[in-house]
């Protein structure tokens, strides 16, 4: 009994010595890794859109650009940290807020996260052959899975607000028009006409 809770205890040791492994890898690869994830983000834009956001590094004349890459780096931070999903809902949700206004699927406007899984694979591809670390890079993959459905909620919402927007302006185009060719008067002596039967 007693030397297999000893072996439970030394494997759990081992998996958290080869977590901090991949951790102080992604730490170590950073720059690097936000980077090509950044890229690979902008890859899903048309190319001449990418080339504006990735090329111009002022903020003011870039707020696109700027928000998507402070926000990717906020998630990679808090996944670095081992925060949970909720701490970093609010730099998707910068992220996201500006892919539901743009032309993309839902598939397309979440899909970004799973291109951190594809820049964390291309940047420690020969460190996680050599040294084993698969279930490490499985564990981490588990958590940036968890942000999709986080994601999805926050795209949703999005789009329920566009939606709604477009909904009242409709109205109040409709609106207006009537009462400029007077016939919202109309409608509403109609209305009181026929109130009383």
């Amino acid at each position: 009994m007693f030397e297999c809770v000893a072996t439970l205890y030394i494997k759990k040791v081992s998996l958290q010595k080869k977590s901090m492994k991949i951790s102080s890898l992604l730490l170590e690869k950073k720059p690097k890794l936000l980077k090509k994830w950044f890229d690979l983000i902008l890859e899903t834009y048309p190319p001449d859109t990418a080339i504006f956001l990735k090329g111009q590094k002022n903020r003011f004349a870039n707020p696109v650009g700027h928000t998507i890459f402070e926000g990717a780096e906020g998630i990679l931070d808090q996944l670095l940290q081992g925060n949970d999903a909720d701490s970093i809902s609010a730099f998707l949700d910068n992220i996201i807020r500006i892919r539901a206004i743009q032309n993309f699927t839902p598939s397309q406007a979440v899909g970004f996260i799973f291109l951190l899984k594809k820049a964390i694979r291309a940047e420690l591809a020969n460190e996680i052959r050599e040294q084993q670390m698969h279930e490490e890079l499985f564990m981490l993959e588990s958590k940036i899975d968890e942000l999709i459905s986080i994601s999805f909620d926050i795209y949703i919402k999005y789009r329920e607000k566009i939606y709604k927007m477009r909904a009242n302006e409709l109205i109040n185009r409709t609106s207006r028009l009537l009462k400029r060719s007077n016939m919202f008067k109309e409608l509403e002596v109609e209305d009181r006409g026929t109130a009383g039967l």
